[in-house]
This record gives structure tokens, C-alpha cells and sequence, in this order.
């Protein structure tokens, strides 16, 4: 896990210089062209680079372990991060919108649009590279605040996108008008980007149930059942940064020891763990089974079993999540 925040924090500044660096080609792109749709372009760099400065802090926080203030980590601070970055994009796209329009408004004269073109050209293709490796490995190492910053990045290559064609057009036509629509074009485009990473953000904040998550790891947990797992219920899942903390109630016959019972919970985290691939928790509450319990269990050579089995109950997102024992009744 050490090793994963280490690799983001690296990521992450590389998102930061990048931000910075091509931030100031886009403003030696706009003093050569006079280019309102250029300066556009670089307004919205410089959300490019604070949002990176906060993401690079952030991932900075999620790394440090856990400690009396804060026991469940610091990985929390990554929805806050990308809430920010999301905020910030969406402004970007308004920003946009607003320089369209006053451009529509009031034409400016282009000087140099063939140079303009190839800085921003570069530009683009630097921030989707960069942005592509960010988000990559944001979401091997379950990282949303780089996720968040590679997806920023990509949103910025898109109005990049829209301004060449604009220029482009501009430079073969000379309708000034057509920088304008294209421009504006991107800026929902934006504008749904950043909502999307806002959302998401939310959720986390919220703790929303991921129900993606949720059913995966109950398929999961579902093959690779244990004999002794009788039942699983009132099963709660809160993921962010890269800690998973994992919540239900087992139930394992009655006549496990203490030791026993405990190393039933060892193989759920060790199985959990290996599935997710993060550093994480378990509260698991054990309960003994009941006489009704021996109609859903199938362990054999039971030296307990009062009735015969009758059916088993196979977990499912529906019946996982209740926080009642199952029995055959369920049915």
C-alpha cells in the first residue's frame, strides 16, 4: 500500500509540472496570436494547475497512516480534492462560454494563428498523454484524487480540441464566428465532465452505497464460501482513497471455539483483501447457528445437524444486505 501512495504522489506531480509548464505555452501561444480563444484556453490552464497543487496535497494526506485523531486514515481528503477539481472544471466551462459569447460579440483580429496552432497542438497532446497515464494508475491503485486529475487534464485536451478546430477553420475561411461555436461546443462538454467528478466526489463524502462494488464482492465471496459460513447479513462496505472498511454479520456453528470462530473471520478478510487489492478493516459480528440454520447449511458431517438440509441459500445483492438471519422461509 506504501508503495501505491508513493507511485501516486509521483504521478501526481508529474500531473502538476505539466499543468504548469504547458499553462505557460498557452500564454506565449496567446501573445503571438492575440487569440481570445487561445487565452480561453489558458485561463482554463490555470485551474489545470491549482486543482493539480490540491491534488498533490491531497494524495500527500491520503498516504499518511492512520492515527488517534484520525483512525480510519486520511484517505477521505481525495473526495474532497476532487470535489474541488470538479468545481474548478466546471467554472472552466463557464468561463469558456462567457469568452465565446463576448468573442461573438466583438470579433478580435488573429496574427499568427499557424504558430498558435502548433503550440496548442502540442499542448493537447502532452495533457491527453499525461491525463491517460494519470487515470490508468489511478484506477490500479484505487486512487480518485489521481483519477480525478488524469480526467481533468482529458477535459482540457477536449477544449484544446475545440480551439484548433476553431483556429483551423478560422485560418482556412476567416469566418470569425466558427472559433466562437466550436468553443462553445466544448464547454458543455466540460461543464459535464467536472459534474460527473463532482458526483462521484459526493457520493464518497456520503458514503453512497457503491453497489458496483457491493456485487462484485458478494459474487466473490459467494465461490469461495467456506463450509463453515453458514450465513452472511446486514454486510456494509465504505471505500476511499485506497482503504476499504468492510462491516456484516457471520454466522458459523455453534460449537466453534473462539480460535475457530476468529480464523473463520481471518480467511473472509484475507479473501476480501486479495479481491480488492487495498489496505483495509473488518468488523465482523459472529453468530452461532440456530436449529432453522441446519435447513440452509450444507456443511457435512455436521456433529450439531437437528434437521436435514433442505436448500442453500446463495448470496445475492438482495439478501446480503439484510440485517435479518436467513432460513429456509426466505424462499
Amino acid at each position: 500500500m506504501q508503495e501505491h501512495a508513493g507511485q501516486n504522489l509521483r504521478v501526481q506531480q508529474l500531473v502538476f509540472f505539466t499543468a504548469l509548464i504547458l499553462f505557460i505555452l498557452k500564454i506565449f501561444a496567446w501573445w503571438l496570436t492575440a487569440s481570445v480563444a487561445i487565452l480561453t484556453d489558458a485561463l482554463e490552464s490555470t485551474v489545470n494547475v491549482i486543482a493539480g497543487g490540491v491534488g498533490l496535497y491531497s494524495i500527500y494526506l491520503s498516504g499518511i497512516p492512520r492515527d488517534e485523531n484520525h483512525p480510519y486514515g486520511h484517505g477521505k481528503v481525495e473526495f474532497i480534492s476532487a470535489a474541488i477539481e470538479g468545481t474548478l472544471i466546471m467554472l472552466a466551462g463557464f468561463l469558456i462560454i462567457y469568452e465565446a459569447v463576448d468573442n461573438l460579440r466583438h470579433p478580435h483580429v488573429f496574427r499568427q494563428l499557424d504558430y498558435g496552432i502548433l503550440l496548442i497542438a502540442v499542448t493537447a497532446l502532452i495533457n491527453f498523454g499525461v491525463g491517460h497515464f494519470a487515470i490508468r494508475r489511478g484506477i490500479k491503485n484505487k486512487s480518485l484524487a489521481l483519477e480525478a486529475s488524469g480526467r481533468h487534464l482529458q477535459s482540457d485536451t477536449y477544449s484544446t480540441l475545440g480551439i484548433l478546430a476553431g483556429l483551423a477553420l478560422l485560418y482556412f475561411t476567416k469566418i470569425a464566428w466558427i472559433d466562437s461555436a466550436t468553443a462553445l461546443i466544448f464547454a458543455f462538454l466540460i461543464i459535464f465532465t467536472g459534474w460527473k467528478i463532482l458526483r462521484s466526489s459526493v457520493a464518497g463524502i456520503m458514503d453512497e452505497s457503491d453497489k458496483e462494488l457491493l456485487k462484485e464482492m458478494i459474487e466473490y465471496l459467494e465461490q469461495n464460501r467456506s463450509e463453515n459460513w453458514v450465513d452472511l447479513h446486514n454486510l456494509r462496505i465504505i471505500k476511499y482513497g485506497g482503504f476499504l472498511h468492510l462491516d456484516c454479520h457471520l454466522t458459523v456453528p455453534w460449537f466453534l471455539d473462539v480460535h475457530e470462530a476468529h480464523r473463520e473471520i481471518d480467511r473472509l478478510q484475507k479473501l476480501i483483501i486479495d479481491k480488492s487489492g487495498e489496505r483495509g478493516e473488518l468488523f465482523v459480528h459472529t453468530d452461532g447457528c440456530l436449529d432453522f440454520s441446519c435447513r440452509i447449511c450444507d456443511k457435512p458431517d455436521c456433529p450439531a445437524r437437528k434437521h436435514l438440509f433442505e436448500k442453500k441459500i446463495h448470496w445475492n445483492l438482495e439478501n446480503i444486505l439484510s440485517d435479518k438471519k436467513h432460513s429456509i422461509s426466505d424462499f
